[in-house]
């Protein structure tokens, strides 16, 4: 029980209480539905459920929250409309959430409002999740399962892309516009945009780092307003992740690590999706630890262990009126970045003529990888060498790898199918219309499958530029093959983790190859090229 004077959530003799708005809430789960999967997202609030329709098998994806009695509703309704009007913007840096259950408990003892001790953190959940957390979709932000979450318009169901699931229907809908609208003003807020009749369209960085992509009302969507939000993972899928997936295999990664540790320029080409910003982030940890990296998106995907590294954004104009904000674009931030001096440029994603300034700077010796949509090593080529990128080709041998990743259906042993994502091919660039495809991916048997080492142009000019012999490189990749087993097996993946053991092997080759040798019973992963 807080505070001791009058309740004012309370109804008097002469008139009614305040009139309740319960917190919006996914539909439950119908009686005749089987649950598949329970999973906690908040507990002991908020779960995570699966189920299925037994007549039709279709999967669903269902929030299951507590429920507010009247009197809770009641005390929930009072403590949203008066902290609505008496919350006061903070001076300083603040976590918001501490703010907030500190202003919500002085509410309650201010105005002397009753609650069981059980009650209490129910309203308080409810109450923080809709005033400084994501309303009703809190829970599908804090469940680490779920990649994207979609509104496609009104009295339409989200989707969520969740991992194991996939793209699966949710029981969250919006009848009217409303409250769609509304949240997707708050969207925009929390990201520090704006969004209206006069800028329908956003996209920007919610807390956490999540991406936006919003469209406001029918301005630019017949079914009203629509969102996307692409959830940013705090602990990035590393290359022990990508192996244990079979995304892409330890003599890949090896041939990989030695060439991206010698900042070998690569591109990851892929269609949306497939993983392209997840396995450019993977291939990162290969460079250097103390290698400048210059980072260059639209919104922050990139997630590295480095401390030497510099994200640029890009920034929209704040308007048409004369010396309002100007737009700074990729091509600003490649120009800026050039001059910082980076051993590795990265840019997000390129599509225009930040293109053609970044294949200057591997012209010059930087090291740098980007994304490209595009569905293999030849189209991606050729999309580089039109316009609006308009790259030379003259500059095409300045790239030296192309990873083709895409997300593909392969059969599962009960006769269904299932999506994955794959490293389809890696080839290394000689000239426009001249590859070498050193792995590719094999459906019949879901394995990649190498070409002989010796074939490696890449690795014939680095043997060259460190006096080394082919088949000397050939065997350092063997071992780091090795290596790379070693860290899977013992079950290492948090990319700190990972990078540091690189970095450990780049100062001690011997001790670390002896160590991964010993605890791997002396088996040695050999290379196709050693044959």
């Amino acid at each position: 029980m807080f505070g001791s004077k009058k309740d004012p959530t309370k109804d008097s003799k002469d008139a009614k209480g305040p009139a309740i708005r319960y917190p919006p809430m996914g539909a439950p789960v119908p009686p005749s539905w089987k649950e598949v999967e329970r999973y906690a997202l908040n507990a002991p609030f908020a779960y995570a459920v699966i189920a299925e329709d037994p007549a039709t098998t279709t999967k669903k994806y269902f929030i299951d929250e507590v429920s507010l009695t009247p009197r809770e509703g009641q005390i929930y309704t009072y403590i949203l409309d008066t902290l609505e009007s008496e919350l006061t913007v903070p001076r300083g840096e603040i976590d918001p959430k501490s703010y907030f259950r500190d202003q919500a408990k002085r509410i309650v003892v201010k105005y002397g409002i009753k609650a069981s001790q059980l009650a209490w953190p129910k309203i308080l959940y409810f109450a923080e999740r809709d005033l400084v957390g994501f309303g009703i979709l809190d829970g599908l932000m804090r469940d680490v399962n779920i990649e994207d979450i979609s509104a496609d318009g009104l009295k339409k169901p989200i989707f969520v892309y969740q991992r194991k699931y996939e793209s699966i229907e949710t029981n969250i809908s919006f009848a009217d516009d409303v409250p769609l609208d509304n949240l997707i003003s708050r969207l925009a807020h929390m990201a520090g945009k704006h969004i209206s009749t006069a800028f329908p369209i956003v996209q920007g960085t919610l807390p956490g780092r999540h991406r936006l992509s919003a469209t406001f009302r029918r301005e630019v969507s017949p079914f009203g307003g629509s969102f996307t939000v692409r959830k940013f993972r705090e602990d990035p899928v590393t290359i022990t992740d990508l192996i244990n997936m079979n995304v892409i295999d330890q003599n890949i990664a090896a041939y990989v690590w030695l060439l991206m540790e010698n900042r070998s320029p690569a591109l990851v080409v892929g269609s949306t999706g497939s993983g392209k910003t997840t396995l450019m982030n993977a291939l990162l940890t290969f460079t250097r630890m103390n290698n400048k990296i210059v980072t260059i998106e639209e919104v922050q995907e990139a997630n590295l262990p480095h401390s030497n590294w510099t994200a640029l954004l890009s920034r929209e104009s704040y308007g048409v009126v004369e010396d309002s904000g100007r737009e700074i674009g990729l091509f600003d931030l490649v120009k800026t970045a050039m001059r910082m001096r980076p051993d590795i440029l990265v840019v997000g994603e390129v599509r225009g003529e930040e293109a053609y300034v970044l294949f200057q700077g591997l012209a010059t010796g930087h090291g740098g990888i980007s994304t490209v949509h595009a569905d293999d090593v030849s189209s991606a080529i050729q999309r580089l060498t039109s316009k609006p990128m308009d790259v030379p080709p003259a500059f095409i041998p300045f790239l030296d790898l192309v990873f083709t990743v895409r997300r593909i259906a392969i059969p599962t042993p009960d006769g269904g199918f299932r999506n994955v994502r794959r490293v389809l091919s890696v080839d290394e660039v000689v000239s426009v219309g001249n590859y070498v495809k050193m792995f590719r991916w094999d459906p019949a048997t879901d394995k990649h499958v190498p070409s002989p080492l010796k074939n490696s142009v890449k690795l014939a000019r680095l043997a060259k530029d460190l006096g080394m012999t082919h088949a000397e490189l050939a065997d350092e990749v063997g071992r780091r093959a090795s290596v790379l087993k070693w860290i899977q097996q013992r079950g290492i993946r948090n990319f700190r983790e990972v990078s540091s053991i690189l970095e450990e092997y780049r100062t001690d080759p011997k001790g670390m190859t002896e160590r991964a040798f010993k605890e791997l019973g002396l088996i040695r992963v050999t290379t196709e090229g050693e044959a």
